[in-house]
């Protein structure tokens, strides 16, 4: 099956799966404490991507694709 160009894909480098959450991070270096960059993982992805950012203290949250792109949703500044 080929992958819908349009549908959300993991950020992982090399991989065309499907996205299936959000990593909100930011780097406090680089970054206000409120801004939020993005990367989206699959499934098979999302623990590694999570360790990288988490290592590094970049981090902030990890939410559902879904529940992130929710309207009338805000997802936790955390």
């Amino acid at each position: 099956m080929v992958p819908d160009p349009d549908a959300p894909m993991c950020s992982a480098k090399g991989c065309r799966a499907a996205a299936v959450w959000v990593l909100a991070w930011n780097n406090p270096k680089l970054h206000t404490p409120e801004r939020r960059k993005t990367w989206l993982a699959c499934e098979e992805h999302r623990e590694y991507l999570s360790k990288f950012l988490g290592v590094r203290g970049f981090l902030k949250d990890v939410v559902k694709l879904e529940d992130w792109e929710s309207p009338g949703t805000s997802p936790s500044a955390g």
